[in-house]
Formats: C-alpha cells, sequence, structure tokens
C-alpha cells in the first residue's frame, strides 16, 4: 500500500469523507453565500430541488469580479404564496430557486448590470436599487 492510500485509510478512521466538498462551510450553499440568505423571507424555506449550482456561480464571479465585495441577497427562493404576495409572476424563477435579487456593497447597479450583460445568458433585470439575475435557459433583459 502507498503512503497516499495510507494516509487516505487513516483519514477516513478520523470521520474524512472523500465525497465531501470541504470548500464550502457547513449552513453554505458555496463558498460565499449561507443558506439562510436564500430562504423564503414567508415560510423559511428552501425549494426541494435546493438553489440552482449555476445561480450559486454566477454570484460568486460577480463577487470576484469586483473585488470580493459582499454580495446581499435581497431576495432569493420565494414559495408561491411569498411570491404571489409580493407581485411575482406566476412563472417566476424564484418560485424554482433559480433567481436572485441583490445587490454589492458599494458598487450601482447599473455598473453591476453592465458587466452580466455581455456575459450572462439567462435573465437579467437592472432596478433603480438592486439587479436580478436567473438561470432560465434563455437569453432575456428588462429594467424596472
Amino acid at each position: 500500500m502507498t503512503d497516499t492510500a495510507n494516509l487516505e485509510a487513516w483519514a477516513v478512521t478520523q470521520g474524512y469523507d472523500p465525497g465531501h466538498d470541504y470548500s464550502v462551510p457547513p449552513g453554505y450553499l458555496s463558498p460565499h453565500f449561507t443558506t439562510w440568505e436564500f430562504n423564503c423571507k414567508h415560510c423559511g424555506t428552501l425549494p426541494e430541488q435546493g438553489i440552482d449550482p449555476a445561480l450559486l456561480r454566477v454570484l460568486e464571479d460577480v463577487r470576484a469580479a469586483f473585488g470580493g465585495r459582499p454580495v446581499t441577497i435581497n431576495s432569493g427562493y420565494r414559495c408561491p404564496a411569498h411570491n404571489a404576495s409580493v407581485g411575482g409572476v406566476e412563472d417566476s424563477m424564484h418560485v424554482e430557486g433559480k433567481a436572485a435579487d441583490f445587490t454589492v456593497d458599494g458598487v450601482m447597479p447599473s455598473k453591476v448590470y453592465a458587466y452580466l450583460d455581455p456575459v450572462h445568458e439567462g435573465g437579467l433585470g437592472r432596478y433603480d436599487t438592486f439587479v436580478h439575475v436567473d438561470t432560465r435557459g434563455s437569453r432575456a433583459r428588462w429594467s424596472g
């Protein structure tokens, strides 16, 4: 048995799980975004299928593109009741865990939108106080 195999075998006896992604801390969906940031503000849940990993990658990319500035999720997952109560469209990507409304600390939403517009293939909305991004699978642009 090689030294590496011996070390791996010992690590497993100490509780190491080779299938676990240790780069994402407990309670986090990605290195910088927690579960509670995406929980529905009405019922505190997440969708059964979880938050779309592609959405988390976009948000991590935005954070990196703006020098690691904090990204605040204003609205992540919305259960159907919450989505209706805030006037969301019936087929909202928020209900599927594929959308987030967010801000970047100290950066105008128009600048964040301008960064994402040429590189993001999903939905992108520009608002005065936040940016909406979703992973709908087709390009869509709007301002509100």
